[in-house]
């Protein structure tokens, strides 16, 4: 897929943005093309010097941009950020709330400037009561009730990464092509706002819907009573783990056929789903206990010959050499800003049959800061000087 083939080709976002959330928007646009523009400040985005937890966040969430770096509390680099601001097409940011509006890059003032702008401000909150605390996404998933929804009862769990952020960044950019589709009837932009919280309370809305359903509160994943009677994890032979689901009347008498298991598909306390969802105290340890004998690549070879779910238990670092991946193209080829080459996630959709991939690496810090200031006007002496007096890091001048 060439570039100018991409849906966003054309388009062009100038992002102030850190951590997971923003950048995430910023990636989602870069990959369908558009050319993203990140404003750093002339230390760098924090997220390219954190360990454990959050040392992949930069690498994974700013391919395919080009990096400035300007000191905004200067005249030069708040001069340079106007200038640049003024041939974007999409303006995101994630700060605190009053952050740009001290550095005069709020949506108001920059309205005024151009009525065409679109304008995507990521949150902790959207406005309201709640919108001068301080989000993180483990804040909203323990106020937002995923936390709850995930840990067992009385241990309330975060989820496995980073779902708010990423989502909120998502929802960001599906409120920017709306922006965009707006613009191109109205011919001005608008104001687009995305938010941790809100994001969180989308997530767990399946859960009030039930308590509004059936009156009764949903209890945590753990703990649920299940929609099916067989859904779930099993300890099997040499301690192995592999999930296994029977999840209709159809699949059971698959199920019982493949296992032998004869006398299961002749008792009639098993005879409907709903039959085995209310045996499941004596049913699931049966189960247990006969498949106990199997390997988890056995149960795995059986299920998928006959085409019942299963999945084995896989750690995030084996998934570099899944042979699904792999052969689909949903891993790239990518190098690190310190030149390591790794691997990295594509977006997972396809356009046209092909998974939009990585033009750019994530850059390093001001690595495209001399060339976009070229295209802005500015000449190599003038460019020098500006990186002197500001001790901006940049490619050469």
């Amino acid at each position: 897929m060439s570039e100018n083939s991409l849906p966003y080709a054309g388009v062009r976002v100038v992002e102030f943005t850190h951590m997971v959330m923003g950048p995430t928007c910023g990636m989602v646009l870069a990959d369908l093309g558009a050319d993203v523009i990140k404003v750093e400040p002339i230390s760098g985005d924090n997220t390219r010097k954190l360990l454990g937890s959050g040392a992949g966040f930069f690498s994974m969430f700013n391919r395919n941009k080009r990096s400035i770096a300007l000191d905004l509390q200067s005249v030069d680099g708040k001069e340079a950020a106007l200038k640049l601001i003024a041939t974007a097409d999409i303006v995101s940011e994630n700060f605190k709330p009053g952050t740009m509006q001290k550095l005069g890059l709020d949506y108001a003032s920059l309205r005024a400037l151009n009525p065409r702008l679109i304008y995507v401000s990521h949150k902790g909150f959207l406005p309201g009561p709640y919108d001068h605390r301080t989000a993180l996404d483990e804040v909203v998933q323990m106020m937002g009730g995923l936390a709850y929804m995930t840990g067992r009862p009385g241990d309330p769990l975060r989820a496995g990464t980073s779902v708010n952020d990423i989502m909120g960044g998502m929802f960001g950019a599906i409120g920017a092509m709306a922006a965009l589709a707006a613009r191109e009837k109205t011919g001005v932009g608008q104001e687009v706002q995305s938010a941790l919280f809100e994001n969180n309370v989308f997530l767990v809305a399946q859960h009030m819907l039930q308590f509004a359903v059936t009156g009764k509160p949903a209890a945590p994943m753990p703990a649920r009573i299940s929609a099916w009677a067989v859904y779930d994890v099993f300890t099997v032979k040499d301690g192995e783990q592999i999930f296994l689901a029977v999840v209709s009347d159809t699949q059971w008498t698959i199920f019982c056929d493949a296992f032998g298991f004869a006398d299961l598909r002749a008792d009639a306390r098993l005879a409907t789903n709903n039959d085995r969802v209310r045996a499941r105290d004596w049913l699931m340890p049966l189960l247990r206990e006969r498949l106990a004998e199997y390997s988890a690549t056995a149960l795995a070879a059986t299920f998928e010959r006959h085409g019942l779910p299963f999945a084995l238990i896989t750690q995030p670092q084996s998934l570099f050499d899944d042979p699904h991946l792999n052969a689909t193209g949903g891993l790239a080829p990518m190098q690190l800003p310190d030149g390591r080459d790794v691997k990295t996630v594509l977006l997972p959709i396809t356009l046209d049959a092909a998974r939009p991939g990585v033009r750019l690496n994530p850059p390093r810090l001001g690595e495209h800061t001399c060339a976009v200031l070229r295209e802005l006007g500015y000449d190599d002496t003038e460019i020098d000087a500006m990186l002197k007096r500001n001790s901006i890091a940049g490619d050469t001048p």
